[in-house]
């Protein structure tokens, strides 16, 4: 494995990492696509830089080697930018990003060696201690789990079990049993969701079956190519459609992580659009972010009333600026804009919880052919 450098005329220097040496060709076609940046004749390139944290390969990077792959350039593993900065004091985001020295062949080594597997003696103390949110009644299964396979469970094990068993995974206060004063009550909180739609389905369309619902949509007139297996010719047709209205909640991810956090909550809306029933066509998202007071130049005067906090991982201004970028970047590589959405900011939202609120929402048309997974309106 080597690394080869290219600086562009701006300054900063792409570290492509390769299996095998680059003939001329290559080289050129490289050159080519780092907008004429020179390649340099040296293994190391001095002065402070900063650049992607080693241990984590970018989006960017991905794409990057993805296009050198349709360009016939083989044996790429790594594409990564680094900007040129004054001197160790320089400021970056440490979240995402890395002072460097230098650059040199070891750039993208990660000496880190996997901590030796722990067997957990004590499982409530090692909750505690970990943040691992686990009840009384699940730390007690786990007990009866470790009793019955006669060993002490890992540390990974307890980490996995207290993710796949989250309310984000499973929901399982969304579909547990509630007993209310001794009584045993006759539906769980999610069927009473679905309740809603059964009894009054009227346009709906389909719902609890992908992850989106899809609601009777207009007839439209579209304009495509005649074939998609093959060039052809546009052409516009009248088809039936229906509408995807979809919402996601990216909280902690925003908070400790605004662009990219945003950024794959936009994703994960349009993933779940674009796989409900045969497929569907992302239209416009929306986004909705609801911070503490952003406390921006010139501070208002309500926002002198309470004295701003120590903040753990971004402040409110932060999330803000960096959130927007990310939903915008992500949608943009879709064709999705982001057409409207709602700030929010208050003296109590994520005083307490230590994180903001942020949420997608998108819509999308499809085709009438949710027939493909089965049309289910919610029983």
């Amino acid at each position: 494995m080597m690394i080869l450098f290219f600086r562009h005329p701006s300054g900063s220097v792409y570290a492509v990492e390769s299996e095998k040496l680059f003939n001329e060709e290559d080289i050129r076609r490289l050159v080519w696509l780092f907008g004429g940046a020179d390649p340099l004749d040296t293994d190391t390139v001095n002065g402070y830089h900063v650049g992607p944290r080693r241990e984590m390969v970018t989006p960017w990077s991905t794409n990057a080697v993805e296009i050198t792959q349709n360009m016939n350039v083989s044996g790429i593993r790594r594409i990564e930018e680094f900007f040129p900065v004054k001197g160790a004091d320089a400021a970056f985001d440490p979240m995402l990003q890395a002072l460097y020295e230098r650059l040199d062949q070891k750039t993208f080594e990660v000496d880190r060696r996997p901590e030796p597997i722990l067997f957990v003696q004590d499982i409530r103390a090692y909750n505690d201690a970990e943040g691992l949110a686990l009840s009384e009644d699940e730390i007690v299964y786990l007990e009866e789990v470790s009793a019955r396979i006669g060993r002490q469970l890992t540390d990974s094990e307890l980490f996995g079990f207290s993710q796949v068993n989250s309310e984000h995974c499973r929901h399982k206060i969304f579909g547990g049993t509630f007993i209310i004063d001794g009584e045993e009550k006759e539906s769980s909180l999610f069927n009473l969701i679905k309740r809603t739609s059964a009894v009054n389905p009227n346009l709906l369309v389909s719902a609890y079956k992908d992850n989106v619902a899809f609601v009777q949509g207009p007839k439209v007139e579209q304009f495509a190519p005649r074939s998609a297996d093959a060039p052809d010719y546009y052409q516009t047709k009248p088809i039936d459609t229906v509408l995807s209205l979809k919402a996601e909640t990216h909280n902690f991810p925003t908070t400790v992580e605004p662009f990219n956090g945003a950024a794959t909550g936009t994703g994960g809306e349009i993933r779940d659009r674009m796989g409900g029933g045969k497929s569907s066509i992302p239209l416009a998202g929306t986004a909705v972010y609801m911070t503490s007071y952003a406390r921006t130049d010139g501070a208002r005067a309500f926002e002198k009333k309470l004295s701003e906090r120590q903040w753990l991982y971004q402040t409110p201004r932060q999330i803000l600026t960096k959130a927007s970028n990310g939903a915008s970047d992500f949608g943009n590589k879709f064709g999705q804009c982001l057409s409207d959405g709602k700030n929010r900011a208050g003296s109590r939202i994520g005083q307490c919880g230590l994180r903001s609120m942020s949420d997608r929402g998108g819509y999308a048309t499809l085709a009438t052919e949710i027939e493909s997974h089965g049309s289910e309106v919610a029983q």
